[in-house]
């Protein structure tokens, strides 16, 4: 039996992390439900984070009091700062990143995270009353009671991975999609369609001939994300 939380996130991925940190952090009993606990905040396409645009988003997350600027940070192994060329406003920085340390990271910041809880199942029901969502209903049948429910599902609702010509079901590479809540939310009247995102092949850097590439080292300067002093790398990698 699970006891009523404040608030339950669903989806352990960077906007479920934020989400489950920031309710835990302003005192509300949180439990974030993941379908797999081994990928918390797995970085499923470029281990990059930042860039035009995004870059700016990152910090501004870190100044009210989010995990992303801090865990980018601890787990750069490039930086950059786009946009030199231009003035100050324009100025975007971004990361290169080490994928396995990056997750890493955000579940050890959030398992050092007072009034959070973690639970690895599927979510495929919320549960309403009298037009009210109430809690969910989980793949093993536990309803959950909470006053607020934050559906961060990315990819994973009804998704599908194409291949070449080929697809099939699933959130991502080796992973399944989550069934149940989008067919729900439209009989509650919500309008459904689909996003694509494209994920670059991964190739082996042992077969490539670096002698025909160009190389791109980091900035000097380390300036990151967040605005904590928080130590800098002192190793940098260089792309290609």
């Amino acid at each position: 039996m699970f006891s009523a939380y404040d608030v339950i996130v669903v989806g352990g991925g960077h906007a479920g992390c934020e989400a489950a940190a920031a309710a835990a952090n302003l005192g509300s009993r949180t439990l974030l439900v993941t379908m797999n606990l081994q990928t918390i905040a797995q970085m499923s396409c470029n281990p990059a984070m930042g860039g035009i645009a995004k870059g700016q988003i990152v910090r501004e997350i870190d100044a009210m009091g989010g995990y992303s600027g801090i865990v980018s940070d601890f787990s750069t192994i490039q930086f950059r700062m786009l946009n030199r060329s231009k003035g100050p406003a324009m100025w975007s920085p971004r990361t290169q990143n080490d994928r396995m340390l990056f997750s890493l990271k955000w579940r050890e910041m959030l398992e050092k995270t007072p009034n959070l809880d973690f639970y690895q199942d599927m979510v495929r029901e919320i549960i309403v009353e009298k037009g009210i969502c109430v809690g969910v209903k989980t793949g093993m049948g536990h309803a959950i009671k909470a006053k607020t429910v934050v559906l961060t599902n990315g990819t994973f609702l009804n998704g599908i991975v194409h291949i070449g010509e080929k697809n099939f079901g699933g959130g991502r590479m080796a992973e399944k999609a989550a069934t149940g809540i989008t067919e729900q939310l439209v009989s509650l009247g919500f309008e459904s369609d689909r996003l694509k995102t494209g994920t670059p092949p991964r190739i082996d850097g042992r077969s490539l001939d670096y002698t025909k590439m160009e190389v791109q080292n980091g900035d000097e300067e380390i300036m990151g994300f967040s605005f904590l002093s928080l130590p800098k790398p002192k190793e940098q990698r260089c792309c290609w």
